[in-house]
This record gives C-alpha cells, sequence and structure tokens, in this order.
C-alpha cells in the first residue's frame, strides 16, 4: 500500500519568502544597474550616488535589530506583512525622485521597509526547517536575491528603451505592494504554533546549542554582547560587506564610464552577477549543511578576495571580467544567509531573530563605509582603482577575524 502523501507548509513559508526576497533584493541590488541613468537624468555625482544608498542603509541597520526582536516576540508574519507595505510606498516614491534630497528620503522609506525582507524571512525559515535542513532550505530562499539582480539587468535597458528608469522603481512598487495580502496570508510564525515539527526533524527533541554559555532559560539581548564569538562574527560581517558591496555597486557605472561600454554590455554583468549567485546558493549553502558553517564561511570569504582582485586586476578584458564577477557572485549570494545561518548554530533558535537583527549593523555599516568611500575616491581619482583596492584588503582581514571564530558543532 502506498503511504499517503503529506505536504508540510514549511515549503509554503519558503515560497512565499523566496517571493519576498525576489522582490526586496531587485529594488536594493537594481539600484546599482538603474544607477547610471540616475545620475545623468538628475547631475548628481557618484558620491551623491552613493549617499542615496546610504540613506536607504541608514534606516536599514537602525531598525533592523527592532524588526528582529518584533519578529521573536509577535511573530514573522506581522512583521514583514507590516514592512511589504512600507516598502512599496518608498519604491513607488524613487520613480518620483527629482533632487537629491528627494531621493535619499524615498530610499530611506525604502530601507525602513526592508528591514522586514531580510532578518525576519531567514528567522522563519530557519525556524521552519531543522538545522541540518536549513542549508538547503537557505540556498533555494536565497536564489531569490539572485534572479532579482538577474532580473534587473536584463530587464532594465528595455524599461529604459519603452520607457524611463523612472518606471523600474514603479513596477518593482507594485509587486511589493501585492505582497502585502500574501504575506497576510500564508506566513506562519513557527511550525509549534501551527501543531507541527520543522520539516527534516526525525522527533520533536531540539538541537540546542553546544556552547554552555547559550543553554540557559532566557537569554536577554544584553547577553549576546558578552560573547567573544558575537564580536568576531560581526566584525568578519562588517568586513566581507564593505568588500561586497564595494564592487557591487559600483560595477555596472564602472563598466559603463570607466570602461567605456555600452549601457547593455555592462548591464549584462548584472545579468551575470545574478545567476551566478543563484548557481552558488544552490551548490555551496546545501554543502554547508555537510562540511560545516563555519568551513564554509572561510573557504567563501576566500573566494570572494581572489575575485575583487581579479576585477582589479584584470578588469579591461571583457572575458576575464564577467569571469571574476561570476566568481564573486557565486559567494556574494552565500555570504549573507551563511552568515546569518550562524545565529541557529551558535545562539538558541528563540532568539535568532535578536542576534541576526544584532549583526546586521556591522553588514550596514560596512556597505555604508563601502559606498561613501567609493564613491568619494571615484569622484577625487577618476578612476575606482583605489576603491576596488580596498574592497580586497577587506576581504582578507573578513577571512582574519573569521579564522578565530571556533567551529560549532552543529552544522
Amino acid at each position: 500500500m502506498v503511504p499517503p502523501v503529506t505536504f508540510h507548509w514549511a515549503w509554503v513559508v519558503l515560497a512565499v519568502c523566496f517571493v519576498n526576497l525576489f522582490i526586496s533584493y531587485s529594488a536594493r541590488l537594481g539600484y546599482g544597474v538603474v544607477l547610471p541613468e540616475m545620475i545623468r537624468d538628475l547631475s548628481i555625482s557618484r558620491t551623491d550616488a552613493g549617499s542615496i544608498f546610504n540613506a536607504y542603509l541608514f534606516t536599514y541597520i537602525l531598525f533592523t535589530p527592532l524588526a528582529g526582536y518584533l519578529t521573536d516576540r509577535f511573530g514573522a508574519r506581522l512583521v514583514i506583512t507590516v514592512c511589504s507595505l512600507i516598502l512599496g510606498a518608498g519604491l513607488l516614491l524613487m520613480g518620483k525622485v527629482d533632487s537629491l534630497l528627494f531621493a535619499c528620503l524615498a530610499f530611506a522609506v525604502v530601507g525602513l521597509g526592508a528591514t522586514g525582507m531580510w532578518t525576519p524571512v531567514i528567522t522563519v525559515v530557519q525556524r521552519w526547517f531543522a538545522p541540518h535542513r536549513r542549508g538547503l532550505a537557505l540556498g533555494i530562499l536565497s536564489t531569490g536575491y539572485g534572479l532579482g539582480f538577474a532580473t534587473m539587468g536584463a530587464a532594465f535597458p528595455l524599461i529604459v528603451h519603452h520607457f524611463t528608469w523612472r518606471h523600474a522603481w514603479y513596477f518593482i512598487g507594485a509587486a511589493a505592494l501585492a505582497m502585502v495580502v500574501m504575506n497576510g496570508l500564508f506566513l506562519r510564525r513557527d511550525p509549534e504554533s501551527s501543531g507541527a515539527r520543522p520539516w527534516g526533524e526525525p522527533d520533536a527533541s531540539t538541537h540546542g546549542p553546544p556552547a554552555k554559555a547559550h543553554t540557559t532559560g532566557r537569554y536577554p539581548a544584553s547577553d549576546i554582547f558578552g560573547y567573544r564569538v558575537f564580536w568576531l562574527i560581526g566584525i568578519s560581517y562588517f568586513l566581507i560587506s564593505y568588500s561586497l558591496y564595494g564592487i557591487t555597486t559600483f560595477m555596472v557605472d564602472y563598466a559603463r564610464y570607466e570602461l567605456g561600454l555600452s549601457l547593455e554590455k555592462a548591464s549584462s554583468l548584472a545579468t551575470i552577477h545574478g545567476i551566478a549567485q543563484v548557481a552558488g546558493v544552490l551548490t555551496v549553502l546545501p554543502l554547508s549543511d555537510y562540511i560545516g558553517r563555519h568551513k564554509m564561511i572561510l573557504i567563501s570569504d576566500a573566494f570572494i578576495a581572489l575575485a575583487v582582485i581579479g576585477i582589479l586586476m584584470h578588469g579591461t578584458s571583457w572575458l576575464l571580467l564577467a569571469l571574476f564577477v561570476a566568481l564573486l557572485a557565486v559567494f556574494y549570494g552565500v555570504t549573507f544567509p551563511i552568515y546569518g545561518a550562524c545565529a541557529g548554530d551558535y545562539f538558541r533558535k528563540e532568539i535568532m531573530g535578536t542576534v541576526i537583527g544584532a549583526w546586521t549593523p556591522f553588514y550596514g555599516l560596512g556597505a555604508i563605509g563601502s559606498h561613501w568611500m567609493g564613491g568619494m575616491l571615484r569622484d577625487t581619482t577618476g578612476s575606482y582603482g583605489l576603491a576596488f583596492a580596498l574592497d580586497a584588503l577587506a576581504a582578507v582581514l573578513a577571512v582574519g577575524f573569521f579564522f578565530f571564530v571556533k567551529s560549532s558543532s552543529k552544522k
């Protein structure tokens, strides 16, 4: 007799969160694709362009710790649904900008909405999947932002040709507003509240963290900051974020105006980047379930350093530029979910949202510093050479700091 086929709600949660990430990262990473046309139309400098993105990041890092706490306190469905509404409103405003100040304010609203599109998303997904299946789940989930970037790279030249760059923001904004309904209907806080167990967990037992310090009952947020592992992971996260955003945000502008490539060819780097991200998260993240997150982060950060050095040294060759961008993207897509998964590996699941939220300022400050420094150095020197060299150094240092993190017994 064939046993009945059962469907676990974890896959519904994963699917909805996938779409959330797709939309959010189409906006976040797509900014770099839209950037050259915004610079030309609004007559702003590269430093100004970095300031617009930093307005996004400022609200993002300021409110993400709160979003993480609220996720642990009230559940992901409420936080993600409200943030979808804010995200959609901000994206529609981006299509209306006519000055630097307006653009900064509008993208700051987008950043506020985006606080619900990462920490609550990966928190709820990790709660719905067993620890030894989180790499698989996060790998599938993370294809969302790779596909979002790839879609923007392919679609933006067509949008400009038939409409204007403003319509790119209108289309993404409308999609974000549509997700308000989907999130409200289909997301669930955790499997226990729905009378289920995490997918892939054979019994009701939970996998507590191995460290003695992490086995107490209540774990106040203030206690998190007293542990060395929190700071080592956070500093490494800051450095790798600096490296990645310094390349990704200015990549299309670098190809378009420093290398002299056409808009279509420069934008195609975003498509290459997005496709390679998908390949990376579908292979590297599931592999981390078997070799361990600790070892995989060291490998990933080392390859990012190699790719940035390659872009810096061989960017004038289109073939080598495309190859090194693809290599960077394979591990770019892996970075954010795999660092986020450390919250589940080193801390109890009840406080994962709080821990991930507390790490977000490290990530955000790395990106902000990279944008300001990269834009300023490009405006001052007329080249991205020195900026990209600093990005490479940051990636090397990220490997160094994470090397001192002890491997968790959980994978």
